[in-house]
């Protein structure tokens, strides 16, 4: 891993101290604190296409302190500290959309549904653009097959979009997908910062015997992922290039 100063760390690599270390110390780590679960954003209007504009983006936050926070949720626990960039930080790189997106999805950041089977995790990460700017209200749009590696192609089940808060953060709750046949584990996901391009990307899980034979695998979209007793948590930078 290489050196980074107090200002810059790679967007795949995150302190994964938060079981051993209070949060309060981890969070502490690159001179910003974020705590608590992201900031609720305006609800979107569905469009049959990903949204090519995001609400006004707020102010960069500056202040040194963090804001007053509700009681700590399990997420709220779990998210990783304030990243800072490191010279590897290159754009996110795309990969096919696949045959099942399916446009306006509704807006929620959990996908869970009661009695739905498979593996709890969160996945939790950043939107950066190239010089480690946290980018706030960037639409991210996910989607994947369930446990039995079924995608719904009826209607929005494992479907859903969401924005960043003012840090850049998003989090998702979800259930860890099954095997799609031909394919190892993924998620999709679209990534738009406002009035920007749209990246459409895959998400891969470390250690999957299927990421050796698939055909469109890569080393650079692995999730950083943890067991925990609840089921898993995993996070992810996304960096854009923004004109």
């Amino acid at each position: 891993m290489p050196k980074h100063s107090p200002s810059r760390l790679s967007r795949r690599k995150f302190l994964w101290t938060l079981f051993t270390v209070p949060a309060a110390y981890v969070l502490a780590a690159c001179g910003r604190l974020v705590t608590g679960t992201p900031t609720p954003q305006p609800a979107a209007q569905p469009t049959s296409e990903p949204l090519t504009q995001a609400p006004p983006a707020p102010t960069q936050p500056t202040a040194t302190e963090p804001p007053p926070q509700p009681a700590p949720t399990q997420a709220a626990q779990l998210l990783p500290p304030t990243p800072a960039c490191g010279d590897d930080d290159d754009v996110t790189p795309p990969q096919t959309e696949g045959p099942f997106f399916t446009p306006s999805s509704p807006e929620r950041a959990s996908l869970l549904e009661p009695g739905m089977a498979g593996t709890t995790m969160i996945l939790t990460g950043y939107v950066l653009s190239t010089d480690c700017a946290p980018i706030p209200n960037a639409l991210l749009d996910f989607w994947h097959a369930d446990d039995a590696g079924v995608y719904d192609n009826v209607g929005y089940k494992l479907r859903g979009h969401q924005f960043t808060n003012e840090q850049g953060l998003y989090t998702l709750e979800t259930a860890m997908p099954g095997l799609y046949p031909g394919r190892t584990r993924h998620f999709h996901v679209k990534v738009q910062a406002p009035h920007q391009p749209i990246l459409t990307t895959q998400l891969y899980f470390p250690g999957e015997p299927g990421n050796q034979t698939d055909s469109i695998f890569s080393q650079e979209l692995l999730m950083d992922v943890q067991d925990t007793a609840d089921g898993k948590v995993a996070a992810f930078n996304f960096v854009l290039a923004i004109s």
